[in-house]
């Protein structure tokens, strides 16, 4: 029973393999010892090769809505509306605190998972844009006003 780093593809595959033989081993056994070692040395090689990335509340809120069946009509009864829900899932809205306590009872979703930061979509109407139609609108009022005046003279 040799055990060692597990540093590549081959290494983990016979460790694998090792920890099939010793799977059934009696507590307290040397194959059982060399079992809880293999599956520490087994879970730090696939957390490092193969690591799994962590989701933003929103992947998150997608990816349980999949697994479980449900669908944006679903969310709509968690966080209030239709609409909101839709703004939410298009990252328009950002939850609140409120939502995440309904989707945390509701669908057992943890708190945990919910209020991590994550980045919204920003609104095409920027201030700039906002101040366009103003813009455009006090031009006009000024044209009508100059034209009232000529007509007046």
């Amino acid at each position: 029973m040799d055990i060692h780093p597990i540093r590549n593809d081959a290494d983990h595959s016979a460790a694998l393999e090792m920890i099939e033989r010793f799977w059934d081993a009696p507590d307290g056994s040397k194959e059982a010892d060399a079992l809880d070692v293999l599956a520490v040395l087994v879970d730090d090689y696939e957390n490092t090769r193969w690591p799994i990335e962590v989701l933003d509340p929103i992947e998150t809120i997608k990816a349980h809505m999949v697994a479980t069946g449900r669908n944006q009509a679903d969310l709509a009864q968690i966080v209030g509306s239709r609409s909101r829900a839709s703004e939410v899932i298009g990252r328009k809205r950002a939850l609140t605190l409120g939502m995440i306590r309904n989707l945390e009872s509701e669908w057992n979703l943890p708190a945990t998972l919910l209020i991590a930061p994550y980045n919204l979509k920003k609104s095409p109407i920027g201030k700039e844009a906002k101040k366009q139609p103003r813009a455009a609108a006090r031009k006009r009022r000024h044209q009508r006003g100059q034209a009232r005046r000529r007509v007046a003279a």
